[in-house]
């Protein structure tokens, strides 16, 4: 093992206690499954006969709402994590129409979206990890804050439908959604310290962070495609 990996490593051991590394393998083990559920939905929108539409919003809400309704216990986690799986199938068939529009304007896109979010999640997740004990709680305001201000933004769109009001909620809300990684896993680790075991809880936390980075990840990529092709064209 070089000594650049030795160190990297010693510093997880030296910030985080043994039942937070535990807990965090828990979190983003889940997550990886959530995220694989919600590829399963993908495929189910766009290459089957099944299309659920608004109606995928609304099971998904609906089960969001269930899983935080329910409290962990530790003797039903199985089901809560059937209603966070649900969660990320439905996640996925509502991509499905955005995920079928991308692959006739070019398919590549949503490979480097999915990279290019997989990798600034990690890499944000690590520095949350990394960073002092709570010195990205601070962000907590400031996001909800960026948060109300957006929706606010999107009902005043409904009726002026401003192209620049529309791009700058999509780049604020990637801004956001990358701020959120940050103030969640902190948040995450200090919940864990205080005694939450909740993965499932934590996982979904997670996965709202990643879709709403890669939903707008696609849409910036797929936008700069459609531009350069209209240059080339004219």
């Amino acid at each position: 093992m070089t000594p650049n990996l030795q160190t990297f490593i010693n510093s997880f051991q030296n910030r985080l206690e043994a039942p937070v590394r535990q807990h965090l393998k828990n979190v983003y083990g889940t997550l990886m499954m959530t995220c694989a559920s919600a590829c399963a939905g993908v495929y189910v929108d766009m290459y089957t006969q099944f299309q659920a539409g608004l109606l995928s919003t609304l099971v998904g809400a609906g089960l969001m709402l269930m899983l935080i309704a329910t409290p962990d216990n530790g003797k039903n986690t199985s089901m809560r994590l059937g209603y966070l799986m649900g969660f990320g199938l439905t996640s996925g068939m509502g991509l499905g129409p955005l995920m079928e529009y991308v692959s006739f304007v070019d398919p590549a896109i949503i490979v480097t979206a999915l990279l290019g979010t997989t990798l600034v999640f990690v890499c944000f997740s690590i520095a949350a990890m990394l960073a002092e004990r709570g010195s990205w709680l601070f962000l907590g305001g400031t996001l909800m804050t960026l948060l109300t201000s957006m929706s606010i933004m999107t009902i005043a769109n409904l009726f002026m439908q401003s192209h620049f009001i529309y791009q700058a909620h999509l780049y604020l809300g990637l801004v956001l959604m990358c701020g959120f990684v940050l103030f969640d896993t902190q948040l995450i680790i200090e919940k864990r310290r205080m005694g939450n075991k909740d993965f499932v809880q934590h996982a979904l936390e997670l996965f709202i962070d990643f879709i709403g980075m890669f939903r707008r990840l696609v849409i910036i990529l797929t936008q700069k495609e459609e531009q350069n092709r209209r240059r080339r064209r004219d």
